[in-house]
């Protein structure tokens, strides 16, 4: 796994920080029906949402504390099965019958430790992780891309200007992604498109599009050729 940081202009700790940010602001604004909306996570509604981010800072602070194992032997005992997928149902499931005021409290208090944690061991260390030991401002910026999906994902708003500044450093960072994992896809940056490649077949993808394929977004009945949806799906 690499070690190295192409992203070195950009400061992976204001991002993480400006998201959580964005999704304070929109969740401090909603009602009882505005919770019960459905987000663009399939089954799960805004207030799932909430749910999920609050219980993955389990995972969050054991990286922090170098206790993966704790944490794995803990939902063992719960037993939780079906890996990451089976986690993240249990998270939510765990916080649906409590107030939603108590969730929302939960995760501000615990995120705003991962990230002034995050940010006081600097971009250079390492972290455990459960892919094995990673760069804290590469793991970060795997932060900073599932606050910004789950953002799209309920709808937080986004300024028209930060809009463009937050959709390049998505594009960059999911091209990061992809050659890290030694995709099949090739993908440029070529006047704001990506021109990807992956096999004979091949695609010019305005940047938004990019980024929905990179974290599954891309809606049903897409016409992206299916082996290079396959081939874009990087991050979680």
């Amino acid at each position: 796994m690499t070690t190295t940081d192409p992203l070195r202009d950009l400061d992976p700790f204001d991002i993480f920080d400006a998201e959580a940010a964005r999704l304070d602001r929109f969740f401090s604004s909603l009602d009882n029906e505005g919770w019960r909306r459905p987000s663009r996570c399939a089954g799960w509604s805004v207030r799932d949402v909430l749910g999920h981010l609050a219980g993955e800072e389990l995972y969050n602070h054991a990286c922090l504390d170098g206790d993966l194992d704790g944490l794995f032997a803990m939902l063992e005992r719960e037993g939780v099965g079906g890996g990451y997928n089976g986690f993240n149902e249990w998270t939510v499931e765990q916080r649906r019958d409590r107030p939603v005021a108590d969730v929302l409290a939960e995760w501000r208090g615990k995120n705003a430790e991962t990230r002034e944690r995050m940010r006081a061991l600097g971009r250079d260390a390492t972290l455990t992780t459960g892919a094995g030991p990673y760069p804290v401002g590469l793991q970060t910026f795997h932060y900073d891309s599932e606050y910004a999906t789950h953002g799209d994902d309920v709808g937080a708003p986004v300024s028209d200007e930060e809009a463009g500044a937050r959709t390049l450093w998505r594009v960059r960072f999911g091209l990061f992604v992809l050659d890290e994992q030694g995709s099949g896809a090739r993908a440029e940056l070529s006047d704001g498109h990506v021109d990807v490649r992956v096999g004979d077949a091949a695609a010019r993808l305005p940047y938004a599009e990019f980024v929905d394929a990179t974290v599954g977004r891309l809606p049903a009945g897409h016409p992206l050729d299916p082996e290079i949806v396959s081939a874009l799906r990087c991050l979680a």
